[in-house]
């Protein structure tokens, strides 16, 4: 582990939190069940409202795995997996985590950091957006952007700042000049950047390690946050894995957030948030007064996979992720080239889950998928839905090759050839009686 840097980041972080959220105040219920799953066992607790296990209806649980092994919960075991826990997570799980952390990204420094579990990303991106953003504040979002995050956004009337991306995710220099331009004007300064550097929903980019050195300098220089959204980080397609932002991070500007619904299940909901300490216990203080916390049973299941494969055995998973996805991403991109090669445009996506296609001719792709999409047999979701300012037109089709079977990819491919001909047919025809 690298030591060179302070163990403490010199930074205020309670100029970042908003209004609301230095109000948090904890739940005295909810740090007595944290005391009691640190105290001695001698200590008799009569303190939390936690029903008796005895009373819970399920005997076992049995769990089996890819590559035959398999685990089972009972008993004590079992009782905890279906019990209330601190809201900061499952402590062997968290320590487990903590321990995977330091080891995949290896941060110049770990003390004034900390990780808390989260119902899924999207959860966690809620609670770092509304720790941060408070009504009116802005905030720097990558355009196009996971509309994730506009949601969170909208009902705190944020201000919300696109910043282009080419080919390869944001770009440093147009970054850079938004913010000079805003010093000059005085206008208020963001506090954070929403970045998808890896696999970015809905491109499919991939943003080179020196690009991402740029980002973060800048962030220095103006003195903001990055929220690092990468649950694709581990379905990449390229030679070497991406260097994290976390991985980067010596001053403590990083919010990492992980998610194990694209590697490990959806329907567990359990993701991860990697921060500064300061800027963890706001999240936690918001928990405790929302869902307590992320559902310990998927928090167990968890914590038995890694126990059981350990680090080894998960990446080895991770590996066959990729495997499984670059096929996929492979043989779309072909099937989308023999019927598309004289209709639209799109890159080779270096990770995650979509092809990004870009139709010729057409300015807006919404009504046509949205209203005749469906008539010809296809859904696919048009490029406006990821469009900062939703007035905006799109000639861009966001196509996701995780789930459909070969023969279907054809045959969507197919369909959408002749729903852009038609369309284009269509367009001609309104032209012709314009004129």
């Amino acid at each position: 582990m690298n030591n060179k840097y302070s163990a403490k980041f010199n930074i205020d972080y309670t100029k970042f939190k908003t209004t609301t959220s230095k109000r948090r105040r904890p739940s005295a219920t909810r740090e007595l069940t944290k005391i009691s799953y640190s105290m001695p066992h001698n200590v008799i607790s009569l303190a939390e409202g936690m029903p008796n296990e005895e009373t819970f209806p399920i005997t076992e649980i049995t769990v089996k795995l890819t590559g035959g092994a398999s685990f089972v919960l009972e008993g004590d075991e079992l009782g905890a997996a279906l019990q209330y826990i601190p809201s900061q997570g499952y402590p062997p799980l968290l320590q487990a985590m903590r321990e995977y952390q330091k080891r995949v990204h290896n941060p110049p420094t770990w003390d004034n950091r900390e990780i808390i579990v989260v119902s899924g990303s999207q959860d966690g991106l809620s609670k770092a957006l509304e720790a941060i953003i408070a009504p009116g504040d802005p905030i720097l979002v990558q355009d196009p952007v996971y509309p994730g995050v506009t949601i969170v956004l909208a009902p705190h009337q944020a201000e919300i700042i696109p910043v282009p991306q080419d080919k390869l995710g944001i770009v440093p220099d147009k970054l850079r000049q938004i913010l000079e331009k805003r010093d000059i004007e005085g206008k208020k300064m963001p506090k954070l950047l929403y970045i998808n550097a890896t696999g970015a929903n809905p491109t499919g980019s991939l943003m080179p390690t020196d690009r991402r050195r740029k980002i973060y300098q800048i962030a220095c220089d103006y003195d903001f946050l990055i929220l690092d959204d990468d649950p694709y980080h581990f379905m990449y397609f390229t030679q070497e894995e991406p260097t994290s932002f976390l991985t980067l991070d010596t001053e403590g500007r990083v919010i990492r957030l992980d998610s194990f619904s694209k590697v490990l299940s959806s329907g567990l909901r359990i993701g991860l948030v990697t921060a500064a300490a300061p800027l963890i216990a706001s999240m936690e203080l918001h928990i405790q007064s929302s869902h307590l916390h992320a559902t310990t049973l998927s928090q167990v299941i968890l914590y038995k996979c890694l126990k059981i494969w350990g680090y080894n055995g998960m990446m080895e998973h991770y590996r066959f992720i990729r495997s499984f996805y670059k096929e996929r991403r492979d043989r779309m991109s072909e099937i989308a080239t023999k019927y598309l090669k004289d209709l639209a445009d799109f890159e080779k996506p270096e990770a995650g889950m979509f092809l990004w296609i870009k139709v010729r001719g057409i300015k807006d792709t919404w009504n046509m998928l949205m209203k005749r999409g469906i008539k010809h047999g296809i859904l696919m979701t048009p490029g406006a839905a990821f469009l900062i300012d939703s007035s905006m037109s799109s000639n861009a089709i966001r196509a996701s090759f995780s789930r459909i079977n070969y023969e279907e990819m054809e045959l969507a491919m197919k369909r959408l050839a002749k729903l852009i001909q038609d369309e284009l047919s269509y367009e001609n025809l309104l032209a012709i009686d314009n004129t």
